[in-house]
């Protein structure tokens, strides 16, 4: 008998596809999730890159249930001080170099995107962008103008105009960035578009073409923030700063959040002309900023960047083979680019079987996106990618 709950869910929840993955959820914990039919799965994905400390950490529950006591929502953004936001927010510029010294809190990362593509034009006085082929930053109409897939633009075309794409790690995309650019945004390593890095010596041209054009550059961490390649920030391993920083997934410990960081010197364009230009009701909720310094106060006090560098070496010597083109990407932020959609396909729903939940989406028919929690044990490690690699055996 179909209980109340799924019955719900397919009447009334909006669906995204004809075939949700539908597992009926009973609890999470760790690198796990229980449903109520009994069984638990190995979340190999991280809720997409999003429950880093696993689900449920301990201290970031701790500060939830904390600040439950304190308040919640007081007023919109911006104009009451609120412990949470102004401690995660310390913390958080700390981290960063000098020129990224202010953060505006908001709720996702596509809306971490639409913030910072208005402060650039508020702030260059320009209107067009370079983005990038494959780039992906988010569904609202903003973010989606500068996602560089035809398969998420097209429904929804005309879109916010001034927008040119380049190549992404193409020598030539610098000619894309002239003095009519207000921003140029991508992403250090291209998620969605098949977890591709930036090459080095690429990136560092173009953040030489923004100095001498004017133009500001943003980087899109939303995935792969907060350790995930291996370093607090994949930035860091280009010594490449943005102007703009845009943040989220796995800022805030499972609890919905984005950040977008600049300059005090950038941001002072949002305070007048008119005042209050930008403004969300919801961002920094209380909770969820409570939540963003725990998970960043942990984050600090182990050693994630080896526990992401080893994650990486151990799926780069498991996952090898026939059907296995590649391991690409960096730290947890890997892609397993498989020799066709059909065996992608099989793998992924075997796995799935047996009780280990990976990423695969048909606009990346042939590519298995693996971003375990950081957490994880090395012997589940260890199961997790030889039962991914049996798979891929069994059904070459």
């Amino acid at each position: 008998m179909i209980s109340p709950d799924r019955h719900a869910f397919e009447r009334h929840i909006a669906q995204t596809s004809d075939l949700p993955m539908g597992l009926e959820i009973s609890h999470a914990g760790g690198c796990f999730i229980h449903t109520t039919d009994g069984r638990t799965f190995t979340d190999f994905i991280s809720g997409i890159a999003v429950s880093s400390l696993g689900h449920r950490h301990p201290e970031v529950v701790r500060a939830i249930q904390e600040q439950l006591d304190r308040h919640l929502h007081v007023m919109v953004y911006g104009e009451f001080i609120q412990a949470p936001q102004s401690r995660f927010a310390a913390l958080l510029c700390e981290q960063l170099p000098p020129n990224l010294d202010r953060v505006y809190l908001v709720n996702s990362g596509t809306e971490a995107n639409e913030g910072a593509l208005k402060l650039a034009k508020k702030y260059t006085g320009r209107h067009q962008f370079t983005a990038f082929h494959n780039s992906y930053h988010g569904d609202t109409h903003g973010s989606l103008s500068v996602t560089g897939r035809a398969v998420y633009r097209d429904p929804y075309e005309p879109l916010l105009p001034g927008v040119t794409f380049a190549g992404f790690n193409d020598p030539g995309a610098l000619e894309a960035i002239h003095t009519g650019t207000a921003a140029v945004i991508l992403e250090p390593i291209q998620g969605e578009g098949g977890i591709i890095p930036a090459e080095k010596e690429w990136l560092i041209s173009v953040r030489k073409r923004c100095d001498e054009t004017g133009s500001l550059l943003i980087f899109d961490e939303i995935q792969s923030g907060f350790f995930r390649t291996g370093t607090l920030f994949a930035f860091e391993q280009y010594g490449v700063v943005p102007d703009v920083l845009c943040l989220a997934k796995a800022m805030s410990g499972g609890m919905p959040m984005g950040a977008f960081v600049s300059s005090s010197e950038i941001f002072e364009v949002f305070k007048s002309d008119p005042p209050l230009n930008h403004v969300t009701t919801f961002g920094g909720h209380p909770l969820s900023s409570a939540a963003a310094f725990a998970n960043l106060n942990v984050l600090l006090g182990d050693d994630f960047a080896q526990k992401a560098a080893n994650i990486e070496h151990q799926a780069r010597e498991v996952l090898q083979g026939e059907g296995i083109l590649e391991v690409r990407g960096r730290g947890a932020m890997l892609g397993l680019q498989l020799m066709d959609s059909d065996l992608t396909r099989k793998v992924v729903q075997d796995c799935f079987e047996k009780g280990l939940i990976l990423g695969w989406t048909l606009h990346s028919n042939s590519l298995i996106r693996l971003a375990p929690p950081l957490i994880i044990e090395n012997d589940l490690l260890a199961k997790s990618l030889h039962l991914i690699k049996q798979a891929v055996t069994l059904h070459c």
